[in-house]
């Protein structure tokens, strides 16, 4: 919105400023940090009073959440996609397709993710909204989100897979390329979910990845880092550089609370729209096989349940202790703390690996 302010520049005054994305980006991530701290303890006190009992915690999870974490408010992601809205919509270009495309998948699935949070704390009952329910309604909209960047990626590039590391090759998907886009956005959507269950264990690598992909998307977004690193050229998703900047501070402001012990939860509001809202990005960038380097944590997390659920099926015994995997570590007597750190490190490692391959050619 304030992007019209270069309208009364002459280029050389203050509105000037407003043309440079990195400019906006700073003035996003500070705009959506005020808004956390601003609006962060206010909304707990209404999460607290709305919900009397809190999340409620899985009785099939570890038994010390029983007790350390019942009682904690949920919905807190409300913070994050108030604060990542507020920010883009004054900070973005409103002509630019991918920020409206990445915003309409990150409103979406915090929908999808606030009536499944409702319904477990008015029924005060740990299932919410049926998985295929959810499933469905995630498709439908990551269908849209495929279509939508088919739409305006360049025609060189239109239905193509691009490889990390091999220059100049593309793969042709044709029809499937929707499907693999909606299979990444669901899939990365789901996948932070998984890996929402210890106290700023999801957020921080959510952070660090949108970080990454941000970086990702200015160089795709210019033409002369483009041609510098050799990498595919897609125009107009810098602007996504903003989005990713009100992520972060978003998210900053967020984990102020969410801190161990945590004072509100983010639930799947926030878990499956910040997941949703990193694939996004990634088809928008054609850096769809990146973010499963970027995001390999959350890839990890995602692959443990499906390992444990098909293994316990065939044979009836377990792979781990328990699943998600960061339960599995708590069953072996690490603190969480000691998780969450753990896991902070290695996302960082893996947001730096995914960064390298603009540069490996």
């Amino acid at each position: 919105m304030l992007y019209w302010l270069t309208e009364f520049s002459d280029g050389g005054d203050f509105f000037n400023l407003f043309r440079y994305i990195t400019f906006r980006a700073g003035a996003a991530f500070f705009t959506a940090l005020i808004f956390g701290f601003l609006f962060g303890k206010p909304l707990i006190n209404l999460l607290r009073r709305r919900q009397r009992n809190g999340q409620p915690i899985r009785e099939d999870g570890p038994e010390s959440h029983i007790e350390s974490k019942a009682g904690t408010p949920t919905m807190g992601g409300v913070l994050i996609l108030g604060a990542l809205t507020v920010s883009t919509l004054l900070w973005a270009r409103p002509d630019n397709p991918y920020v409206w495309m990445t915003l309409f998948v990150t409103i979406g699935f915090g929908l999808i993710g606030f009536v499944d949070d409702f319904q477990k704390v008015s029924k005060n009952n740990a299932k919410g909204v049926s998985g295929k329910v959810r499933f469905g309604i995630g498709l439908l909209i990551a269908l849209i989100a495929g279509y939508w960047a088919a739409h305006f990626h360049p025609d060189a590039l239109t239905y193509k897979l691009a490889l990390p590391v091999f220059k100049d090759t593309l793969i042709n998907l044709g029809f499937l390329f929707v499907p693999f886009a909606m299979i990444v956005i669901v899939g990365s959507a789901n996948s932070v979910n998984l890996t929402d269950g210890l106290d700023g264990l999801a957020i921080m690598p959510v952070m660090i990845a949108a970080g990454a992909l941000g970086i990702i998307a200015y160089a795709v977004g210019r033409v002369d880092f483009t041609e510098y690193l050799d990498v595919h050229y897609v125009p107009g998703t810098g602007e996504l550089l903003i989005f990713t900047a009100g992520l972060i501070g978003g998210g900053l402001g967020f984990l102020w609370y969410n801190a161990p012990p945590a004072a509100v939860f983010m639930g799947d509001t926030g878990s499956l729209a910040l997941g949703g809202a990193l694939g996004s990005i990634a088809v928008a960038t054609k850096h769809e096989l990146v973010l499963a380097i970027i995001g390999g944590l959350f890839v990890v997390e995602a692959l443990s349940v499906i390992i444990q659920v098909l293994y316990f099926k065939r044979t009836g015994k377990r792979v781990f202790l328990m699943a998600p995997i960061h339960h599995h570590f708590e069953k072996k007597g690490w603190a969480e703390p000691q998780i969450v750190i753990r896991f902070w490190i290695i996302s960082l490692i893996l947001a730096l690996i995914g960064l390298a391959t603009l540069k490996i050619r």
